[in-house]
């Protein structure tokens, strides 16, 4: 359990990626903490933090609609995600536009407090979310282990065109 501890704080102080492995799901890459655990249920990929303090999920999918612009399919998500909560950022990742907003939990006794940061993004060709589960009490240690897995989305490149 000190190990993993120590492994985040060493991630969250800017260490070299080197702790971090390339992991790529369908026409998706990015860098994930190499001691998570990962697993998948449902098409969607976890990556459990050893201490237990955090997870991460990531769903990737194809856009129905051939010739969207990546910036109209970012709108579709967000509407879908419900853009009229507010509280999305948009930037760009993986050259593409993207989105993050965080959202904080308590549960109704008030002893735990999760917080969760979503990233979502689409390229015209592939969407994706990234979603980080992690306690609230240990955010410091992982808000920015989230924005570096989330920094390092990179979209495959096609080699051959597949369908029709």
């Amino acid at each position: 359990m000190m190990l993993g501890s120590l492994l985040v704080m060493v991630l969250a102080a800017g260490e070299p990626a080197a702790e971090l492995t390339k992991y790529e799901v369908k026409t998706l890459a990015l860098q994930v903490p190499s001691e998570w655990q990962q697993s998948e249920a449902d098409g969607t990929q976890r990556f459990d933090d050893p201490t237990g303090d955090a997870y991460l999920l990531l769903d990737v999918g194809a856009v129905q609609t051939a010739g969207m612009k990546p910036q109209k399919c970012l709108e579709k998500i967000l509407a879908a995600m419900g853009s009229e909560q507010g509280g999305w950022k948009q930037l760009k990742l993986g050259k593409a536009p993207a989105a993050r907003r965080v959202d904080s939990d308590t549960t109704p006794d008030g002893a735990e407090s999760v917080q969760t940061v979503t990233y979502v993004g689409c390229d015209g060709k592939t969407t994706w979310s990234l979603v980080f589960h992690m306690d609230a009490k240990k955010k410091d240690r992982f808000e920015t282990l989230a924005e570096k897995v989330a920094g390092s989305v990179a979209y495959a490149k096609s080699s051959a065109r597949k369908g029709k």
